[in-house]
């Protein structure tokens, strides 16, 4: 099939990679020439596994091409993906100008039967309005199409994955011809089960919005028991084996950490949230969500200053992950950006390491010293802070992290080494204040000797 996708963005590029690589033709557009240049020269603007490798491939075969011209995009496409940004506006809404101009364009360029997909995370109501607006504006009154919904349901870090075997894939539309052809669109993907639900536009956009609600507020309901657990003396990663062991809660999603980043949850459950109110709908559970994420962001910085003071001048702190999450440069809405604003405004000093995304934060944050050595990050530093899961960072050498450390405390933001006799550190982790297998060191210089005692007793 000959497809168009419109937005060279994380969606865009992962979706027109995977088609290309099922032998479809697939045409890539976007408005950014610097972005497009830089495609057609094999530099892709964003990191994901597995993403350069399937470009590059199926550049190399002529199955895709990026271009800046619409008219080229658009002329011979059977079917047209929309997967442009919808960034959250100030009101929480999701902003629709980009959708906007592109179904206005489409109308002036369509000319035999097509099918519209909207694959950007729309509010509900979307697959209606560019149906209306291509409707409205529609320069050849003998074309025909039909406006499809189907969002996408990726993970950054393991999206090829999550497309070439797709857990769903969800169709709304009011047209079976549109169906039809969308279903054999995904055949190749499907080929061991078939995962297609199909349903009316309105629920397709719908589902988006609520799957990422009841994610996020699984993690939100595992930090808020994380602080419970802090006060009272239990301990979260307990906890959360004793809740994920019912088949009907399960371990996804139930991670105690530094809170929740990226650009679908927050952006989501604020615009699901400005829809409800748009319809007098209370979402109590909601604004819930959103308040314990927003707090769990600020914890690790709390810890922080609650060990060394409010005043943190002359203080050297080494993080280590600023991403949101693992296999990702993206850092939107990511916990480390919150973490840096605290740490900064209290005049502390920060050395940061993360193996993709240096370069991002580097744009936010262009006085802060950036390392493309986890080691090197740590020299002379007053702490080690964990603020991403990344893989390297689960078993690093620590007597390499105890000779350059000026102090051997370490925040954990991701309970990575939680299970870890680390010895001789002292460690700060979410839902459990100070590791059970917590020793410390230069007792004459912490004065902890009690505490020591104390934790011996209490082991004993």
């Amino acid at each position: 099939m000959n497809i168009t996708i419109v937005g060279s963005g994380y969606v865009g590029l992962v979706a027109g990679a995977c088609f290309s690589e099922v032998g479809n033709n697939i045409t890539m557009l976007d408005s950014d020439e610097e972005k497009i240049k830089k495609l057609q020269n094999g530099i892709i603007p964003i990191y994901e596994p597995g993403l350069k490798e399937l470009i590059t491939n199926n550049k190399e075969k002529n199955n895709i091409t990026f271009t800046t011209q619409k008219e080229i995009a658009y002329k011979n496409a059977d079917i047209i993906f929309i997967a442009v940004g919808t960034p959250m506006d100030t009101d929480g809404s999701a902003n629709m100008n980009y959708v906007k101009e592109v179904a206005k364009d489409l109308s002036q360029y369509i000319e035999n039967y097509t099918i519209i997909v909207n694959k950007s995370t729309m509010p509900i109501g979307s697959a209606k309005m560019v149906e209306n607006i291509i409707n409205k504006n529609l320069k050849n009154k003998n074309a025909t199409f039909d406006v499809v919904s189907n969002p996408e349901f990726l993970k950054e870090g393991v999206a090829i994955r999550d497309f070439m075997s797709p857990d769903r894939i969800i169709i709304g539309s009011k047209s079976q011809k549109a169906t039809k052809i969308i279903k054999n669109l995904y055949s190749p993907f499907i080929l061991k089960s078939n995962r297609i639900i199909t349903m009316d536009r309105e629920s397709a956009e719908m589902s988006k919005y609520a799957s990422n609600a009841l994610l996020a507020t699984k993690i939100s309901f595992i930090n808020e028991m994380s602080q419970i657990c802090e006060k009272v003396g239990a301990n979260i990663n307990d906890v959360r084996v004793g809740i994920g062991s019912d088949s009907r809660i399960g371990y996804s999603f139930i991670y105690p950490g530094c809170g929740y980043g990226g650009s679908c949850f927050p952006k989501d459950i604020q615009a699901l949230s400005f829809i409800a109110k748009q319809n007098n709908v209370e979402t109590k559970i909601l604004d819930a969500i959103e308040y314990v994420n927003e707090y769990q962001k600020n914890l690790i910085a709390n810890k922080i200053i609650k060990r060394f003071g409010e005043n943190l001048d002359n203080k050297i702190f080494c993080i280590w992950g600023l991403s949101f999450k693992p296999e990702t440069d993206d850092i939107r809405e990511a916990p480390s950006i919150y973490l840096m604003q605290k740490l900064l405004q209290s005049n502390a000093m920060i050395q940061c390491y993360d193996p993709q995304a240096n370069i991002n934060m580097k744009a936010i944050f262009p006085n802060v010293k950036y390392y493309n050595n986890k080691y090197d990050a740590i020299d002379n530093a007053d702490a080690l802070i964990i603020m991403t899961e990344w893989k390297e960072f689960r078993n690093p050498d620590f007597k390499i992290i105890k000779d350059k450390l000026k102090n051997l405390i370490i925040f954990d933001g991701r309970n990575i080494y939680k299970d870890i006799e680390l010895n001789e550190f002292e460690y700060y982790y979410i839902g459990g204040g100070e590791s059970h297998y917590l020793r410390f060191y230069l007792e004459s210089k912490l004065h902890l000797t009690n505490f020591k005692k104390g934790c011996n007793d209490e082991a004993a």
